[in-house]
């Protein structure tokens, strides 16, 4: 099996939502597996996480599970049109396997929520894509050939799967955010499968 690795970090659910649908695009692909991983919070107190494992949900990330993927799918929360503190926090540690060129010619690809359409999901996307780009890694997006991305009136950008959550507190994704989050996890499946062979 080809294991995509979709490694997220979320605080109010609606991330981590799109990695479980960008999950299902990924196990609809013959021949590829969704690995669902996330990132340990950053604190001001330490520099490591109190606990290896979380409360609930996915596990936490090794650089093991970076290394050994044939594909990954990121994904952050919009911070002031950037990725997330707790996964640039992971990245920075990665340069051993930038160093050894781990990722290199591996697909990627990204997502994010917001809470407004003018929230940065854009510029997060991209800051994303940068240090994906200095691994050498191959990047993956939503070409207009996805008809969500002409009907969507909220999240789904070229760039990445996204979702605008607006005052709502549960992230209720809209169909068009669904299926942009899961054509983007096939796309990078699909890729990912064609390159192993």
């Amino acid at each position: 099996m080809t294991e995509i690795l979709v490694l997220y970090y979320s605080r109010t659910g609606a991330t981590a939502e799109l990695a479980r649908h960008a999950c299902r695009g990924i196990e609809s692909v013959p021949g590829a597996a969704a690995r669902l991983r996330t990132v340990a919070p950053v604190t001001a107190e330490s520099e490591g996480c109190a606990k290896p494992v979380p409360a609930s949900g996915p596990p936490y990330v090794t650089l093991e599970d970076l290394r050994t993927a044939e594909g990954l799918l990121l994904g952050s929360p919009t911070r002031f049109g950037n990725m997330a503190a707790a996964l640039k926090y992971f990245l920075d540690g990665t340069s051993g396997l930038w160093v050894s060129g781990a990722l290199a010619g591996k697909p990627a690809g990204v997502f994010t929520s917001t809470q407004t359409h003018h929230g940065g999901q854009e510029a997060t996307l991209l800051s994303m894509m940068l240090p994906l780009l200095h691994h050498g890694m191959v990047l993956v997006g939503l070409p207009y050939t996805e008809q969500a991305l002409h009907r969507t009136r909220s999240g789904g950008t070229p760039y990445g799967a996204s979702h605008v959550s607006g005052a709502e507190t549960a992230p209720l994704l809209t169909e068009e955010e669904k299926a942009l989050a899961q054509a983007l996890g096939r796309r990078v499946a699909a890729l990912a499968v064609r390159l192993a062979k």
